[in-house]
């Protein structure tokens, strides 16, 4: 038998041994592990999400039949402005065409928006992601850029069958390069260690010396043109997603 002092250390070294064998494991079998795992884990992580849209159904079901009318009417309202705006978009994309064809220019890229509920909130130190409960079934891409109401949220990193991983911008795992509207130096930006129980804040490099870079400049001095983090302001917390994938219709820009 062991000393006691060596047998504390047994779970420590098996712990060692299993990551040394980890370590020499083909690529293969860990991506495959890993898309098995992921396989097993996200049917749990949307069937706790469909639960939950089904307590919200009944939580609505409380409400009185005055409030339901004024929600009814609020709804009706917002319908009529989407519908106006739809009417405004088709209107402008018609006259873009025109101009297209007038001047013998190139079409611009065609997107479609593909709506998508948020099935789970992953926000840790080493990275911030959402999964979504729209995947290879939606033909959604990897790469595909993700917005919402507010603006830009991130992008696809992995699709699977039924669901699809959204790296946030506020990730560190985040990169990438942009420019500065009416510019065309490039500069990069990359989401950053955000602790918790704080706002999630990014990182823009290489930026001109003929650009500043702030908040307020935008609102002080018009005349300047100015960079700001679109990390600055916390992670989104709506329900829904819009991803944006290229289309091939080709109806919607």
């Amino acid at each position: 038998m062991l000393p006691k002092r060596y047998d504390q250390l047994r779970p420590f070294a098996t712990l060692g041994v299993i990551l040394l064998v980890w370590l020499f494991v083909p690529l293969v079998v860990k991506t495959f592990t890993r898309a098995t795992f992921f396989a097993i884990q996200a049917p749990l992580a949307v069937a706790d999400s469909y639960v939950q849209d089904l307590q919200t159904f009944w939580l609505t079901k409380l409400h009185t039949k005055e409030e339901m009318w004024q929600s009814g009417r609020q709804v009706a309202g917002l319908i009529a402005q989407y519908e106006f705006s739809v009417q405004q978009n088709k209107e402008l994309d018609a006259e873009i065409l025109r101009l297209e064809n007038l001047l013998k220019l190139p079409s611009m890229p065609s997107f479609r928006f593909e709506p998508a509920r948020v099935a789970r909130r992953d926000f840790s130190g080493w990275w911030q992601r959402l999964i979504i409960r729209k995947g290879e079934n939606y033909g959604i891409p990897v790469g595909a850029p993700v917005v919402f109401a507010g603006g830009v949220v991130g992008r696809v990193i992995e699709v699977h069958r039924y669901t699809a991983v959204v790296d946030l911008l506020t990730s560190p795992t985040f990169r990438l390069a942009a420019t500065v509207s009416g510019d065309n130096k490039p500069i990069s930006y990359q989401g950053g260690l955000n602790p918790s129980f704080r706002s999630p804040r990014g990182t823009v490099e290489f930026v001109p010396l003929d650009i500043l870079a702030s908040r307020s400049a935008a609102f002080s001095r018009p005349e300047w043109r100015s960079v700001t983090s679109p990390a600055s302001n916390p992670a989104p917390t709506a329900s829904s997603k819009a991803v944006r994938s290229p289309s091939t219709s080709g109806s919607a820009r």
